[in-house]
């Protein structure tokens, strides 16, 4: 179970990411365009919405069924060594941090009238949840 949760994660990783970057730039494009936001565009940005939040719960389950995701901070080696580190803490941390800055930012932009804003909402918000991620993956395992 472990290891097909682990794969999950590490495979829904990438449709996360990419519908993020689609997101970002349908929604740049949308508010330099000066086009009206529209029920698509909205669905479109609540496919990243709904797949990062999958990810983040995925997530969440490998790292307490994991042997290293809650273990490491127990023992209490985690902090010294940065490889266990980001595994046990950053990543999370700030993962859960980068959902909650996408989950704002598709909030806010419901409630906005104005197309250019509810396009920028998204596309801002997005991009820093995007950098968030990207700076915690781990690239070592992942890609390797």
């Amino acid at each position: 179970m472990y290891t097909g949760i682990q794969h999950l994660h590490s495979g829904l990783a990438y449709l996360v990411l990419i519908a993020l970057i689609v997101v970002i730039v349908l929604m740049l494009i949308g508010s330099l365009s000066g086009k009206e936001f529209s029920e698509k565009d909205r669905k479109i940005a609540l496919v990243a919405f709904i797949l990062s939040h999958i990810q983040l719960v995925v997530g969440l389950i490998l790292y307490f069924i994991s042997p290293i995701g809650l273990n490491l901070l127990k023992s209490g080696g985690a902090m010294s060594d940065s490889a266990a580190r980001l595994t046990a803490l950053e990543h999370p941390l700030i993962n859960i941090v980068a959902i909650v800055v996408i989950t704002i930012g598709y909030s806010r932009a419901k409630k906005l009238v104005d197309s250019r804003a509810r396009f920028r909402s998204i596309y801002m918000f997005y991009a820093v949840g995007l950098v968030l991620i990207l700076s915690r993956i781990p690239w070592d395992s992942w890609l390797g």
